[in-house]
């Protein structure tokens, strides 16, 4: 037989509950920790001086000892994984998510001394469909990191991308190896060497099934400006004045896609190819006989920003390796407090209606 109580119809009071609450923390007081988890972990929050903390107390030591296993791994949080209701903002496919920055050193090929270790700083991107929440960036790094003991080629970075884009489900995606490649050069006349440290980067672009090559060089140069060096020698000749034409240090960067089946290029390739261009590269090891040199030389090619970038895109335009390219000069003036500066592409693959804001500007030279 059942007894029912008409107190168990009725709605709790306040003071109802101040009784039951005192029941509990008296209970609780005396309760181990071990108990009170067993009722319920809120019924620490009851407890004086415990009403905002959390319960159980959390350990403060590192657990060494403390091994995931595949089962724990899997009860683990996923939120760049997560549904599309998580996406934030416009439902938006992103034509690049990844990393930037992350650097190991990587060994490369070359032409003229054999294979090379180098610090290497790479930038790895995926497309993201617009109903997918995101990426799980660390895939990126760890499919990179399987082929980081190999020496380097577009073929090694191929399979690379192909690695994270399996592991990503991604379309399209990207990989840029940027470095500073050491390359021994003499001086003009004194015999003397010294490395000269080159900026480069080789970039495997997949877009929509269609992959293309491309190599990035920055190459440090002066320039003399034809106009100054002849008003110069009007002064000199007219007037029996002391004049100096004005000169810079000069920067081009210099992408050109490599073609396929033509032959490889290799990285002083692209920089002998400069040289021919613009002869007048900054030096590493001088002299005086090597600074009189220099000064012979610049006015042997005095040069304005066009044309530098039309001189850069002859030697590109007669080699059969190089496909579309681009050339963007930058003349940082000694005589105006503006840079004189240039743009120049050839094919589609550089095209852009817009540029970046900071284009021209980052365009400078790191000792």
């Amino acid at each position: 037989m059942n007894v029912h109580s008409p107190e168990l119809d009725r709605d709790p009071a306040r003071s109802d509950a101040a009784e039951a609450l005192a029941l509990l923390r008296r209970w609780a007081a005396r309760a181990t920790p071990e108990e009170v988890a067993d009722l319920d972990p809120a019924v620490a929050r009851l407890l004086p001086g415990r009403e905002v903390s959390n319960y159980p107390d959390l350990a403060r030591a590192y657990p060494d000892e403390f091994a995931p296993d595949a089962l724990y791994r899997a009860t683990l949080p996923d939120l760049q994984n997560g549904p599309e209701s998580l996406i934030r903002g416009a439902r938006a496919p992103i034509q690049h998510v990844g990393i930037s920055g992350f650097r190991l050193p990587i060994r490369f090929h070359s032409r003229d001394n054999g294979d090379v270790t180098l610090e290497t700083s790479v930038t790895g991107t995926v497309s993201l469909e617009a109903g997918k929440k995101g990426i799980n960036m660390s895939r990126l790094m760890r499919s990179f990191y399987r082929f980081a003991e190999e020496t380097f080629s577009f073929d090694v970075m191929e399979r690379a991308l192909d690695s994270y884009k399996a592991d990503l489900g991604s379309c399209d995606a990207r990989i840029q190896m940027r470095f500073r490649f050491p390359l021994k050069v003499e001086s003009l006349r004194s015999g003397l060497w010294g490395y000269q440290y080159y900026d480069i980067a080789l970039e495997l672009v997949d877009q929509e099934g269609l992959r293309k090559k491309i190599f990035h060089l920055d190459y440090v140069y002066a320039s003399t400006c034809p106009c100054s060096l002849e008003l110069s020698e009007h002064a000199r000749q007219t007037r029996g004045q002391l004049a100096v034409p004005h000169a810079q240090r000069s920067v081009a960067r210099l992408s050109v896609e490599v073609v396929p089946g033509q032959g490889k290029l290799w990285f002083e390739d692209l920089i002998d190819m400069a040289r021919r261009a613009v002869p007048t590269e900054t030096q590493v090891m001088v002299k005086r006989e090597d600074e009189q040199a220099f000064a012979e030389l610049n006015a042997a090619h005095p040069i304005f920003v066009e044309d530098a970038a039309r001189l850069f895109a002859a030697e590109f335009l007669s080699d059969s390796r190089i496909g579309d390219f681009r050339v963007v000069a930058s003349h940082q003036e000694s005589l105006h407090s503006h840079d004189a500066v240039s743009l120049l592409i050839e094919g589609e693959t550089f095209r852009a209606e817009s540029l970046d804001p900071r284009l021209f500007a980052s365009l400078v030279h790191l000792p």
